[in-house]
């Protein structure tokens, strides 16, 4: 990052104070970050600012920080030879806005990096079963997790003696990052964490050593009878791009199941560029930045002829609110699952003189039916739980897939 002067913010697509935690449990840690920090005025590389979205809102914003205040807080404890990021972070706690947060430079640079998608980790996916317990559901190819013999299907029981019982699995992500909070950086490479497995009855325990781990963000299965599943883990530089090749790419007339489950949230630009493959244009979603309204819009071109059903459940977050709320309310797709976890607040940056960067809420965004997401998500067409694949499937061939 350079300089050190405090430049003025620009919305930023990812806001982190929790959410970090959040995209992490989608192994990966999806936020907004360029090589510098913009300045007011400047545009995103698709025309127009990015809103932030990432973090989860079920509590309302209580006051909104000052980006002005926080800065100014900074400085002075600068001057005075003491930490300036502690002495935004005051004012921010202050504030009662719980996804508004301060970051050192090291938290940053973890937060940038995942744009890349890259992220500091074990490589594994987890969901909770219906009886409670922590299921390893992906083990990612020639990471540490699977080099240690972690499979899917293991049982996770504790992550360094802590018992997962009970905990989100978000937070059991964030143990395994080394970041049991969600509000920090994750342990360094190369850290041992201890897993607490059980596999067929039998308990056993394995030493994983972390890594800096790349994911690829978009995978594709093919179903039967010609339709594809294409799961979002997150929406990391790329991610559109490799949507749209999925959805050309499959036969003609075929059915998309658009997975985004777990999905922590990530660029804006990419949730947009991935609604573009379903829609010919049009609005995707609206967003304000104190008071002035914005609007985000797909491409021309899409292919509004493919049967589209959504996945979704209560870790699919902020960007991919968005756009299933965009889906959704252009009548472009049925959403199946649960109520989404409603993250719809939006984030600037603010660099401070240390190099610390605060993240300060100043808006929210709506579905293009004006429908709020903060705080509230978004409401399947179809209820379903465990077996929501499988009814996902049947929608898909009620809608012409068939499969």
């Amino acid at each position: 990052m350079s300089g050190s002067a405090v430049p003025r913010p620009r919305p930023r697509v990812l806001g982190r104070g929790a959410a970090l935690t959040l995209a992490f449990a989608a192994v990966l840690a999806t936020a907004a970050a360029t090589d510098s920090l913009p300045r007011a005025g400047d545009t995103h590389r698709h025309g127009s600012p990015q809103p932030a979205a990432g973090a989860p809102a079920s509590a309302r914003v209580a006051t909104t920080p000052d980006a002005r205040v926080v800065a100014d807080a900074a400085a002075r404890a600068v001057a005075r030879g003491q930490s300036g990021t502690d002495a935004a972070q005051q004012v921010v706690s202050r504030s009662g806005d719980r996804w508004s947060a301060v970051y050192d430079r090291y938290e940053y640079e973890e937060f940038e990096q995942s744009l890349d998608g890259t992220y500091t980790g074990v490589g594994v996916g987890a969901r909770r079963t219906a009886d409670g317990l922590v299921q390893i559901t992906r083990v990612q190819p020639g990471a540490p997790a699977g080099r240690a013999g972690v499979r899917p299907g293991d049982i996770l029981r504790s992550v360094d003696g802590v018992s997962v019982a009970g905990l989100p699995v978000t937070q059991v992500m964030g143990l395994l990052r080394g970041d049991p909070s969600g509000a920090g950086p994750a342990a360094r490479p190369g850290t041992a964490v201890v897993l607490g497995l059980e596999r067929g009855g039998h308990r056993t325990s394995r030493v994983v050593r972390r890594a800096r781990l790349a994911v690829a963000s978009v995978s594709v299965t093919a179903l039967a009878g010609g339709a594809r599943r294409i799961a979002v883990d997150a929406f990391t530089k790329g991610t559109g791009a490799r949507v749209l090749r999925a959805v050309r790419d499959a036969p003609p007339g075929a059915g998309i199941m658009l997975d985004l489950r777990g999905n922590g949230g990530g660029l804006v630009a990419e949730a947009v560029t991935t609604a573009s493959a379903f829609l010919d244009g049009g609005l995707v979603g609206t967003y304000d930045i104190k008071g002035r309204q914005h609007a985000l819009y797909a491409a021309r071109g899409g292919n509004t002829r493919r049967p589209v059903v959504v996945l979704v459940d209560g870790g699919t977050m902020s960007a991919a609110e968005l756009l299933t709320g965009a889906l959704q309310d252009r009548g472009r797709a049925v959403v199946v699952g649960s109520r989404t976890f409603g993250k719809g607040s939006v984030q600037m940056p603010t660099k401070l003189p240390d190099g610390s960067v605060a993240e300060l809420t100043v808006g929210h965004y709506r579905t293009p039916a004006g429908h709020a997401v903060d705080g509230r998500g978004i409401t399947p067409d179809l209820a379903a739980g465990d077996d929501a694949q499988a009814r996902a499937k049947t929608v898909l061939t009620g809608l012409g897939d068939g499969a």
